[in-house]
């Protein structure tokens, strides 16, 4: 087995546990690679060579892996040494028990859907790319409202007056959405999820639409409007601008052990779950 791990570089103990990692996949039989989680473009030239993805770091860095990953369906295993940590499947501590359950292919994989999203301008596309958990569409450092025309399937459904619209899947669900009052989805949903963003006199309310929905919208602002894809990077946005959004035809694929996605959940979230 060939195996990618890729620590955050900001995180000093993530590049010692790779290390440490290697070591022992070494000893297994497994061929390790280490490399920095924000080289991108080295991790692009290679992904296809790799049987599994392992991450050490936070959720931004499955993230920035996921968006590399899910075109070539190789897996990822999440070990969690951020704050969060709602995508990662095992702690630091874990990996010694856990990673030969994976090298002997006792695990499953779970299934996240991705979206792709198109920025037009003037009716011709000018940028496309993918997110594992949002697409978000507001407004820049101006305290001011910006005008969102929002069609699904080619049908108008409303124009939001707000800070922004983000237009989420199941997994985006527990990020910004969850912050700004949408619901929580179970991550083998297909659905793309809408939540407007602080709305004024506009829909305020979260609308799941049906599997296999495209969403466009439009904008209309006489300020600065920005396109920021899973909270990682943003593109400016002009008046007039549109921003298509489907479900990608691949997912991620993250590896799993154990337990379920209500049991992580409950205790990411810090809830007991007896009363």
């Amino acid at each position: 087995m060939k195996v990618g791990l890729l620590y955050h570089p900001k995180i000093p103990e993530s590049l010692d546990l790779a290390e440490e990692m290697a070591a022992m996949l070494h000893t297994w039989g497994a061929l390790p690679w280490v490399c920095s989680s924000w080289e991108e473009g080295e991790i692009r030239e290679k992904v296809t060579e790799f049987d599994l993805l392992i991450t050490l770091g936070g959720d931004g860095t499955i993230l920035r892996v996921a968006r590399i990953a899910a075109r070539h369906g190789v897996p990822i295993l999440g070990v969690k040494m951020g704050r969060l940590g709602f995508l990662a499947e095992m702690e630091p501590g874990e990996w010694e028990e856990k990673l030969p359950l994976v090298l002997r292919g006792e695990y499953r994989l779970e299934e996240r859907t991705m979206l792709q999203a198109e920025l037009k301008r003037e009716g011709k596309g000018i940028w496309a790319g993918d997110a594992l958990n949002d697409v978000v569409i507001g407004r820049g450092s101006l305290a001011r409202i910006v005008r969102l025309s929002t069609y699904v399937n080619g049908s108008y459904l409303t124009t939001y007056a707000a800070d922004g619209l983000i237009i989420s899947t199941a997994t985006g669900s527990t990020a910004y959405a969850l912050a700004v009052g949408g619901p929580i989805l179970p991550p083998e949903l297909k659905n793309i999820l809408l939540v407007p963003i602080a709305p004024h006199l506009s829909m305020d309310k979260s609308i799941l639409l049906s599997e296999g929905a495209t969403v466009e919208v439009e904008v209309e602002t006489d300020h600065e409007a920005v396109l920021t894809i899973d909270g990682q990077f943003h593109l400016n946005l002009k008046d007039k601008d549109a921003v298509v959004v489907t479900s990608a035809p691949y997912t991620c694929l993250f590896v799993r052990t154990g337990g379920n996605f209500y049991h992580r959940l409950i205790s990411k979230l810090g809830i007991s779950s007896k009363i």
